[in-house]
């Protein structure tokens, strides 16, 4: 039996399919069709993106930090 080697997926491609599964226009299961995946990668990467995505606004260069502490 031959060992079959993981796929890796890029930064831009989760981001892309999350997206779509934030909007809601399809289900995870037709997202997961689409891009032959399985639905827990899917829920797992949203989850993921959820939770952090408060650091997205969370972060700012020192000239912003001074001018809105002004």
């Amino acid at each position: 039996m031959e060992k079959r080697s993981r796929r890796k997926f890029s930064s831009e491609f989760k981001a892309k399919v999350v997206l779509e599964a934030l909007k809601e226009r399809s289900t995870i299961e037709e997202l997961a069709r689409k891009y032959e995946l399985h639905p827990t990668q899917i829920n797992l990467w949203k989850k993921e993106a959820v939770s952090n995505l408060s650091s997205v606004f969370g972060k700012g260069t020192e000239g912003e930090k001074q001018e809105q502490e002004e």
